[in-house]
């Protein structure tokens, strides 16, 4: 029997635990020394805390705010990077010539007829046509060929695959420059049998000169995304296609390839904007002029002169010969991101 003159001891709970249901003890209130030591203790911690040491707590507790500064960072850096010098371009295409020293960050004063001038000073549409042409016939080269050997790589059995595969891939890291020197003296060669095409039987200053050597170095990369997208295809398609009569070439064409749909367009894309683009071929192969298949590139050069630079000019047929590229990315926007995207998920 408990003597009712007993001292009672604060902490007691007279008998009943935590798991008999009264309330919860915390133990950092009830230290022998008055029970507030404990807090105490933690406010002093956070006080000692560093200025990053705090952020970093803080970023714990609130991780919308880093995804949000994240999005701020990568929006900046993408406009200074990308945008600004798009923007800058168009302020020195719009500046007359001879005004351009004064640009701070708008055009000083306003010329669009720039834009107009560009196709009056040399034929620069035909430049922009050379271009076209010799990107287009690439990524049709490409695009046929990379889709054999994707699908030899992706879909058939035969020794050495993995090996060759890798030589494929190891060969496209190899520098262009490297095939120049072969490539052009080769070229350069005149053959009976090319007389009737050519005239003098060689292919310098004609776009196979170009075709072959950017097909050549642009394949690679093709053939390493449709091995990709020809791979993942079901069996049971093919083999359906093939119970109907169809060859595996058949099959290729009316099942694989429609199915991998996002692969072909990405790598049609990547290969047509970087044949569009490409600058060291485009400016060896050809002597520089529009007949002779000279690209883009050797157009916005033609403005510059042995003693004069026009610079407006050359900003306004920059931004001119990006039209065609940007269009073409937005139209196939959605199949380059599936395309680049697929397999990302594991389902």
């Amino acid at each position: 029997m408990t003597d009712p003159t007993a001292p009672t001891d604060p902490n007691d709970t007279g008998g009943i635990d935590d798991a008999g249901g009264g309330p919860p003890r915390d133990p950092t209130l009830r230290r022998p020394d008055g029970g507030t030591t404990a807090l105490e203790d933690d406010r002093d911690a956070e006080l000692d805390r560093g200025p990053f040491q705090r952020w970093v707590a803080n970023s714990i507790s609130h991780p919308e705010r880093v995804y949000r500064a994240m999005f701020y960072v990568a929006a900046i850096f993408f406009l200074v990077t990308t945008l600004f010098p798009f923007y800058w371009l168009l302020m020195v295409a719009l500046t007359p010539e001879g005004q351009l020293q004064d640009i701070v960050f708008t055009p000083n004063g306003f010329n669009p007829s720039a834009f107009v001038e560009v196709f009056e000073v040399i034929p620069f549409h035909v430049y922009m046509f050379n271009s076209f042409v010799i990107a287009l016939a690439s990524t049709v080269v490409v695009l046929v060929i990379a889709s054999l050997a994707g699908y030899a790589f992706g879909r058939l059995e035969f020794p050495g695959r993995t090996p060759l595969m890798l030589l494929v891939l190891v060969i496209s890291f190899f520098p262009p420059a490297a095939f120049f020197i072969p490539l052009n003296d080769l070229f350069n060669t005149s053959f009976v049998f090319l007389e009737p095409i050519t005239g003098d039987g060689t292919l310098y200053n004609t776009p196979f000169a170009l075709v072959t050597p950017l097909s050549a170095i642009f394949m690679p990369l093709a053939i390493f995304i449709l091995t990709t997208f020809y791979g993942q295809i079901p069996d049971g398609l093919e083999d359906a296609a093939r119970v109907e009569g169809t060859t595996r070439l058949g099959a290729l064409f009316r099942v694989i390839i429609p199915l991998s749909a996002p692969g072909v367009a990405t790598a049609g894309v990547l290969t047509f904007i970087a044949v569009y683009n490409e600058f060291f071929f485009s400016f060896l192969m050809t002597d520089g002029q529009p007949e002779n298949w000279a690209p883009i590139l050797d157009g916005i050069l033609a403005y510059q002169g042995q003693y004069e630079v026009l610079y407006n000019l050359m900003a306004a047929a920059s931004i001119l010969g990006v039209i065609p590229v940007a269009i073409l990315v937005v139209i196939a926007q959605e199949k380059i991101v599936s395309g680049l995207t697929a397999g990302a998920l594991k389902e």
